[in-house]
């Protein structure tokens, strides 16, 4: 994988290739400056000069990390650029081929400047060493090329400087092309009957076979033996699931674990008063122990740390959300602010002591001083530490079908009429669409122009748009962010080239600050009542069993409320009509595609319309507050531990495996899940 300037695309292809058996090769075709990296002159620096890298080893690929990263984060001028100086610093265990015709190379043979060619030839040799740096051969059937490979070829037996093989590879199958095309229409703006459209001159940038390869170069058959030579030089290994959490030291020099344990301590008092009851005190020590021998002491000292900070100079920080909120330990030293004991949430799901995954606290803060968290920590741990993290934009069903309507000039209104037929839901794709539209599969069936548009949308369909900066996601590390990922800008801010899942499979820690407008609405209100009424109001001490507030939510009056206002929630709220927290959290839970079949059937048991049942009668222990109806996955954890004897993580693993539908998984659990039901009499 050799993208231009960016290594975005290198996690996934290094899996998918291993998945099947390949040794992936790892590297980037980088963009070399005229001049230096700093240099930002358009007559003299808009040219940029392709030159493709290959890391050999993991040196390679940490120097190739840091090429890239540099580019992007100095050397940027309409593209991301290195330079001589950043190859000489970067160069050990990287391979390097002379590219395609914008080389520095081929552009200098393009020109007639055999010297100049030379010249650069043994400049790139002398940078890499002897034996790691080739002279690309390409032949895509354009003129350009047929010229200048004679002259490489003569480069090649008067500097000793190997020749390589290659072909640019921009789709698989030379049926591809048009799709590309039509791709590059829709990056650049314009439409496939723009002569300006395609500046590749060719139709030939597809994966080409070692038959038409040698084909090709049949005088030469060392270059295509030297692209096997270079692949079996090739040997990266990608570290996954090893956490490389950063150093946390504590405010008074004491050892971490010392530290947290008296947080915790200190935090229970403060929780449950000076007696708290034994389960309690029991719960904390195990998630002490779970959290000290996972590794994970760091994580919880540095997430309480910035909390503390926000807190500290008033800004809103969230109750707590997600699976965080299940830890104990999180409550007691102020992380989350939900009680888990009071809602029977579990410690397993959010850090499972049988399955090795990043724990993932996610945390809220006022959408107006999020940046200010972000501050804190890049002073705290060294703005080369801290970086924001990518997300990429894909083309969804409506949006693939305009993208390519405009890109094959299709009048505007019968793509529009097309694109309207597929339905707004939630992870609609077109195959669903098709499926569910009578109408929609007639207009595909009826006219050639709808047909190309449908099919090509299909293969467009879910490949990434546009790189943005995630709303949330910030990375901190114990070495500077690009000793372990890529770094390119988007717009000021520094972000990761890679994304949110890659980070935590490469065990980094990923933070989730998501800066929340309601926050800021509390606040402000907070304020209000204060200046109005000179009553001061502690959010964090209101009564949630106040009457006026759930008479509020039964008349359906929720607008501004998170996760409370749509249309639809506001309508089962008036028929449920609820009456305790426990009400209001079902709700939550319940309005989510799937387990939305449900809400009928939870306001009827609710209001004696249907009688409350349990399968077996000891699931009412778990069920009672949700009317006898299984709503959260900690009860599903919680009745697999009673009904079958499944340990913690056990009961983790089936959740994890019921929620994404992994039947595999479900039919390998479902023996002892019965086993343990017969033992128990159940």
């Amino acid at each position: 994988i050799t993208d231009h300037g960016c290594m975005y695309g290198v996690v996934e292809f290094y899996k998918a290739a291993k998945k099947r058996g390949i040794q992936p090769i790892l590297g980037c075709e980088v963009y070399v400056a005229r001049r230096t990296r700093f240099d930002k002159v358009h007559e003299l620096d808009g040219e940029n000069r392709h030159l493709v890298l290959l890391c050999e080893n993991e040196t390679g690929y940490h120097n190739l990390l840091a090429l890239v990263s540099k580019a992007w984060v100095e050397g940027f001028y309409s593209k991301p650029r290195v330079d001589l100086d950043l190859l000489r610093e970067h160069h050990e265990g990287l391979i390097a081929l002379s590219a395609c015709l914008a080389g520095e190379i081929p552009r200098a043979l393009t020109r007639g400047d055999y010297e100049g060619a030379r010249e650069a030839a043994l400049r790139y040799e002398g940078i890499f060493g002897r034996g790691n740096f080739y002279l690309e051969l390409q032949d895509h059937g354009m003129a350009e090329q047929k010229r200048i490979n004679p002259q490489l070829i003569r480069l090649s037996r008067e500097t000793g400087i190997p020749l390589v093989a290659t072909n640019d590879c921009h789709y698989i199958a030379p049926e591809d092309s048009r799709m590309h095309r039509v791709l590059l229409c829709i990056q650049t703006g314009r439409t496939i009957e723009d002569e300006n459209a395609m500046e590749f001159g060719s139709e030939e940038f597809y994966f080409k076979s070692e038959e038409e390869m040698r084909a090709l170069f049949p005088d030469v058959p060392e270059a295509a033996d030297n692209t096997v030579k270079i692949a079996q030089r090739c040997q990266v290994e990608l570290e996954f699931g090893k956490t490389k959490l950063p150093a946390f030291f504590t405010p008074d020099g004491s050892d971490n674990l010392e530290f947290f344990r008296r947080l915790c301590q200190e935090g229970l008092i403060r929780r449950y008063g000076e007696d708290p009851p034994q389960e309690y005190r029991d719960r904390l020590e195990y998630e002490i122990r779970v959290i000290s021998q996972m590794g994970y002491v760091n994580y919880y000292l540095i997430v309480w740390d910035f909390i503390r900070y926000a807190r500290s100079v008033g800004i809103p920080v969230g109750p707590g959300r997600g699976s965080g909120a299940g830890s104990l330990a999180a409550y007691c030293v102020g992380i989350t602010n939900v009680d888990p004991m009071r809602y029977d949430l579990l410690f397993e799901r959010f850090l499972n002591p049988e399955r090795v995954s990043m724990p993932d606290f996610d945390i809220d803060f006022s959408d107006e001083r999020r940046d200010e968290i972000i501050g804190y920590v890049v002073d705290k741990y060294g703005a080369d530490h801290v970086a924001q993290i990518v997300t990429f934009g894909t083309m969804a069903a409506r949006g693939a079908l305009r993208d390519v309507g405009r890109a094959l000039n299709i009048p505007y209104n019968k793509v529009d009429q097309v694109a309207k037929l597929v339905p707004l839901s939630l992870g609609m794709t077109l195959d669903t669409a098709m499926k569910q539209s009578k109408e929609l599969r007639e207009k595909v069936e009826a006219d050639p122009q709808v047909k190309e548009l449908w099919d090509m949308a299909r293969k467009v369909e879910g490949m990434p748009r546009h790189a943005s900066t995630h709303a949330a996601g910030v990375v901190i590390t114990d070495k500077p962010v690009m000793d372990y990922v890529p770094l390119s800008k988007n717009d000021d801010a520094v972000v990761t080239q890679y994304t949110m899942t890659a980070i935590e499979e490469l065990g980094l820690l990923k933070m989730d600050f998501l800066g929340l407008k309601t926050l800021s609405i509390i606040k402000e209100a907070v304020e209000n009542i204060r200046l109005s009424r000179n009553v001061e109001v502690d959010v964090d001490a209101i009564d949630i069993s106040d009457p006026a507030t759930y008479k509020l939510y039964s008349d359906g009056r929720t607008i501004g409320t998170f996760q409370f206002e749509s249309a639809g929630m506001q309508k089962y709220l008036r028929e449920l009509q609820p009456s305790t927290f426990e009400d209001l959290i079902a709700m939550n839970a319940l309005y989510r595609p799937g387990p939305m079949d449900y809400i009928p059937d939870f306001i009827d048991r609710k209001h004696g319309r249907k009688p409350i049942e349990y399968d077996i009668p000891v699931m009412e222990k778990y069920l009672k507050d949700t009317y006898g109806i299984t709503v959260y996955q900690e009860q599903v954890m919680l009745l697999s531990r009673l009904l079958a004897d499944f340990t913690r993580g056990e009961s983790d693993a089936l959740r994890k495996a019921m929620g994404k539908k992994l039947r595999d998984k479900l039919d390998h659990m479902k023996p002892k899940f019965i086993e343990g039901g017969r033992k128990n009499g159940h």
